[in-house]
């Protein structure tokens, strides 16, 4: 395997106030740190070797509470985003950084309904890549050329990078695949308004497994779309996008379509 697989997840004190997100050991201030050592454990299981020294709950906990001490203040209260990579050997390694904290259940935008609410949380600027990408995979792994090849293509910078992004740049960029389908935003899984609910690409077209995606399913806040179901040929512009990760928790954005940033020759208005 020439990846090593990740799982991005948040510190944040305030989650220890949402009952949802109660883990085996009672609240929890990671966001949803049971369903990512769920999916590590997956992930790796479909690697002998990698998975030969074990990965559980308890000690991708231990190093989070580790790495948490190292970069927090002496209270605690700093929010963090907190990077777990699970290598080739076994090896577990995380770094933190700060984030702002929650202040308000960060699952809240999926109960949003575009007919009828108002939001309440700045909403995204979204844009749609301008090709296809053809070998994203559900496993989250550090291997993120795809991701970052689409951010560029919109005037973003890879994620991480200290470059500022263009001066039209969106907040985001969805992909999708050869067949037109849509499939996730470059850090984010999407869903749509379809029908009164919020659709989701479903795992066959070429998206990330997100924990958040799962919990959204699961709680019934969002329904994995059919086949063709979500394609370019159906994103209209303005519309909404609810986007959802293990690190932001739920963010709403509106398409912008028509917007590339792409230079030269081929360029269109």
């Amino acid at each position: 395997m020439s990846y090593a697989l990740l799982a991005s997840t948040r510190y944040d004190p305030f989650l220890t106030s949402c009952v949802w997100n109660n883990d085996i050991d009672g609240p929890s201030p990671y966001l949803l740190l049971h369903y990512q050592a769920d999916r590590l454990i997956a992930s790796a299981a479909l690697d002998d070797k990698t998975f030969r020294h074990g990965t559980t709950l308890s000690n991708v906990k231990a190093l989070c509470d580790k790495v948490v001490r190292e970069h927090n203040d002496s209270k605690g209260e700093t929010a963090l985003k907190v990077r777990v990579v699970l290598n080739p050997s076994g090896e577990l390694s995380a770094t933190a950084t700060p984030a702002k904290a929650f202040t308000s259940d960060p699952t809240l935008p999926s109960l949003f309904n575009p007919l009828t609410d108002i939001p309440h949380t700045p909403v995204l600027i979204i844009h749609i890549d301008s090709q296809p990408t053809s070998d994203t995979v559900s496993l989250k792994t550090t291997d993120r050329r795809a991701y970052d090849d689409a951010r560029i293509r919109v005037g973003l910078q890879p994620v991480g990078s200290l470059d500022p992004p263009a001066g039209d740049a969106p907040d985001d960029v969805i992909l999708y695949n050869t067949r037109n389908a849509v499939t996730e935003s470059s850090v984010c899984n999407v869903a749509f308004y379809r029908n009164d609910r919020w659709v989701t690409p479903p795992l066959a077209a070429g998206c990330i497994s997100g924990i958040l995606r799962r919990w959204l399913i699961e709680q019934h806040r969002i329904f994995e779309a059919v086949e063709d179901e979500l394609t370019l040929d159906n994103i209209k512009d303005d519309e909404w996008v609810l986007v959802s990760n293990g690190v932001i928790g739920c963010q709403l954005g509106r398409i912008k379509l028509h917007t590339s940033t792409e230079t030269g020759d081929d360029a269109k208005d």
